[in-house]
């Protein structure tokens, strides 16, 4: 797999598609750090590591206001493994007006955009959520 954040948003988009309440994806630290981000900006319900016999798994669970609304309305990974995307301090996006985030990899570890231009840092701009 040459995309492993790539992969782990399609799940999410394609459980929220599906109406599922939880999504697993194979564990990485970068995926369960991006997962914590979800979760303290309130778009997921929690998230935990499963060991099994193989490889860990990373469960998410979704977070729905009722059967058809979701927390989430839109996942859009910026920075590819072909195409990376860096921003600057004062050049971080606003995603949707401030009513979105903009996850960043930064000197300081990943942060959302708020966080960032609070710490005055930029990074590599990964995905955007809304």
């Amino acid at each position: 797999m040459t995309d492993p954040i790539a992969d782990f948003l399609a799940r999410i988009r394609n459980a929220i598609l599906a109406r599922h309440v939880e999504v697993i994806s194979p564990s990485s630290k970068l995926k369960v750090r991006i997962a914590n981000l979800l979760k303290d900006e309130g778009y997921i319900a929690g998230c935990d590591v499963r060991e099994t016999e193989t490889f860990p798994q990373l469960v998410v669970r979704l977070r729905w206001a009722d059967q058809r609304t979701n927390a989430i309305t839109g996942l859009r990974r910026r920075s590819r493994p072909g195409q990376r995307t860096y921003v600057a301090k004062d050049a971080i996006p606003k995603i949707r007006s401030g009513l979105g985030i903009a996850i960043l990899s930064t000197s300081h570890g990943l942060m959302t955009d708020r966080a960032a231009r609070k710490a005055g840092v930029g990074g590599e701009l990964l995905c955007e959520v809304w």
